[in-house]
């Protein structure tokens, strides 16, 4: 019912297996999108890519086998209904790409398949979905009603491309879950793990690099960056990697002034760190320092997520940002600390008025918002900017970013 994956018209576009909840009739599912399965593939890419698309056949309850009507049953199409022969999984057969009534011969001559009759429909136009979905829910078990489960904190692993995202993921989940390669750009969708670390499950979305406009040069790489940004929006913490090699970029930061943003916590992961000499570490530190200024307050962890090597801190350092994004300060102790730091440092003089504080309230957390309310005049960017250091001075907000709005009679900011 959405636009959650990249779609192109040409093959490969899709290559880790994603998950997505799905509901049909009052019967809901999960539904695992795979990269196309090949009877004989030609790369080491392209290998990667079956092995996904089986290993999730293997966990499956059933398999929707999707073919294209309108180029016959392929060598392809005839391996993967052997799979499905030898699996004794329950499995829909779709014959996609029949548009109208004039191609539904097209979708009876797949009955060679061996595999019964298959269903037409037109993914594209929604022509049969229904029927589809129908037969899909027929051949699932029940399970009947299912616990209400309890809410998982989300972790979206964000960075430029190769920077060790998929890695990592694969390192946390204890197995290769996701396609690692040194080809640049090969995760192109969100891909979604529930990973349990010591005991508590967070769900971790690997996403795609994310690069600089100019050298976006594909269609599929463009909405892979979009879909990438979109996870910023509903994660409630963001694993930044950096490339010990290459030391903290423009674009990192840029990525960095994107999760604040959005509001996630940060936490900034510093990747390859077994592999750089000692001055390349103080050059790293200086410019993690210099450059990420603007987020100081977010946890630095320096670790190899190819030898696992530190890895075991992520844990500790997600239970602490996911717990200052939460931190509260009452209105009293707010406001007596707002006159005590107003006092010793008044807001500037603007256009010939002085601002003057009248009180301050929290709105909310997750991340932490605060609403000043202000008279004869306006705030400055500078003072929210000492507002915010004074906050975290008298209050741990490690790893969590901090809004400060203001409002008056006549506006709001």
């Amino acid at each position: 019912g959405g636009r959650p994956a990249v779609v192109q018209e040409k093959p490969g576009v899709t290559r880790d297996r994603r998950e997505f909840v799905a509901e049909w009739q009052g019967t809901g599912f999960l539904l695992i999108d795979t990269g196309g399965w090949e009877l004989k593939p030609g790369e080491a890419l392209t290998s990667e890519i079956r092995s996904q698309a089986e290993a999730a056949v293997s966990a499956a309850d059933a398999v929707l086998f999707v073919t294209d009507a309108t180029t016959g049953l392929t060598d392809d199409d005839a391996g993967v209904a052997d799979l499905l022969r030898r699996s004794q999984i329950p499995f829909v057969f779709a014959a996609n790409k029949v548009d109208d009534a004039a191609k539904e011969g097209a979708a009876a001559e797949l009955w060679s398949a061996g595999l019964g009759k298959p269903v037409p429909v037109s993914a594209f136009h929604g022509r049969g979905v229904g029927d589809l979905l129908d037969a899909l829910v027929g051949v699932l078990p029940d399970l009947g009603k299912l616990p209400e489960a309890d809410p998982v904190p989300s972790v979206a692993v964000i960075g430029r491309p190769n920077v060790g995202k998929s890695t990592l993921l694969n390192r946390l989940a204890g197995m290769e879950r996701v396609i690692v390669s040194e080809i640049p750009g090969t995760t192109r969708d969100p891909v979604d793990q529930m990973v349990d670390l010591d005991g508590r499950v967070f769900r971790f979305i690997d996403t795609a690099g994310i690069r600089r406009k100019p050298k976006i040069k594909e269609d599929a790489d463009f909405y892979s960056v979009l879909r990438a940004r979109e996870v910023l929006e509903r994660a409630d913490v963001t694993l930044l990697m950096i490339d010990a090699f290459e030391g903290v970029t423009h674009q990192d930061q840029r990525i960095a002034a994107d999760a604040v943003e959005a509001g996630a916590a940060l936490v900034v992961v510093v990747n390859k760190w077994d592999l750089v000499d000692d001055e390349a570490r103080h050059r790293l530190e200086s410019d993690l320092g210099d450059r990420f200024g603007f987020v100081g307050w977010a946890p630095v962890l320096r670790m190899s997520a190819l030898t696992g090597s530190r890895v075991g801190r992520i844990r500790a350092a997600l239970d602490l940002v996911l717990e200052t994004r939460t931190t509260r300060i009452s209105t009293g102790v707010l406001n007596r600390l707002i006159r005590e730091w107003t006092g010793a440092h008044p807001p500037p003089v603007r256009a010939g008025r002085r601002p003057r504080i009248q009180y301050v309230v929290q709105g909310g957390d997750s991340p932490p918002t605060f609403i000043v309310f202000v008279s004869g005049g306006e705030l400055g960017d500078d003072y929210l900017r000492f507002l915010e250091g004074r906050l975290r001075d008298a209050a741990d907000f490690t790893g969590t970013p901090i809004r400060v709005f203001t409002r008056s009679k006549d506006r709001r900011r």
